[in-house]
């Protein structure tokens, strides 16, 4: 059974989502060669609980950070620390997820650290635009298929490998809720319903589609060690259209 989420539920989702893109805002602001991802975590823990949310990621199964920062290969799940410092010409993908009144929001965002090459810009322009693509096909009516489909018609178009293994997730109570989301079609006819929130999440790879899981059990890598973007936002199901919640709020 898919949730469909109440107004009040989606009034506290917007302030949990609000609080996401404060934490994605100051990153624009403070990604820069020689910051470490644990600076870059402490700054997104602050801001989390300045704003009376909890970090929904910190230690969730055990997971150690308040953010996911990957680098270049790697795709997500990448552990912050003090010793994992960012330098010139690196990508790095920031996951954010804070929960305000018992409701989580969850986004993602590659950045670039610095000046970085022509191919990573491709890269990230493509992953960002499948996001956006795929976003106005949350609509009453549509499949989750209308969706990873808009996703692979970028990456396709682009050449650029799909993640297989990990997708977009419904989002609300619990950070990873039914249905799950394919960033390819799979010939899933589940029909998207007014109140649903889904976080529809594409990661896309310059190389092949295969990944690796490292030994800290965590940060999941590209298997060419070619670079890979992530792009997230949590979207609702409106009676018109799709709503981005994990955006500032006026």
């Amino acid at each position: 059974m898919i949730n469909r989420k109440s107004r009040d539920e989606i009034k506290r989702m917007r302030h949990a989502g609000h609080i996401v893109a404060l934490v994605h805002q100051k990153m624009r602001e403070v990604i820069e060669p020689g910051i470490s991802t644990k600076e870059l975590d402490n700054i997104a823990f602050k801001i989390i609980k300045e704003n009376r949310a909890i970090p929904t990621f910190l230690g969730y199964h055990g997971f150690p950070g308040s953010i996911c920062a990957s680098i270049n290969e790697e795709v997500v799940h990448g552990i912050p620390h003090e010793d994992r410092i960012v330098k010139e010409g690196d990508i790095i993908s920031i996951d954010v997820g804070a929960t305000y009144g018992g409701m989580v929001g969850d986004g993602a965002w590659t950045y670039p650290v610095g000046e970085i090459d022509a191919e990573k810009q491709r890269l990230l322009a493509a992953t960002e635009e499948a996001l956006m693509n795929a976003i106005p096909q949350m609509r009453d009516g549509n499949v989750l298929d209308d969706v990873s489909g808009a996703i692979e018609m970028v990456a396709n178009r682009e050449k650029l490998g799909i993640v297989r293994q990990y997708g977009g997730h419904g989002v609300g109570h619990n950070m990873h809720e039914d249905p799950f989301l394919f960033n390819y079609r799979v010939g899933d006819k589940t029909p998207l319903k007014h109140g649903m929130v889904i976080a529809i999440e594409p990661m896309l790879n310059l190389g092949c589609d295969e990944v690796v899981v490292a030994d800290d059990e965590w940060t999941v890598s590209t298997a060419d060690k070619q670079p890979s973007a992530h792009f997230e936002h949590s979207v609702l199901v409106t009676e018109d259209e799709p709503l981005i919640l994990t955006q500032l709020m006026a």
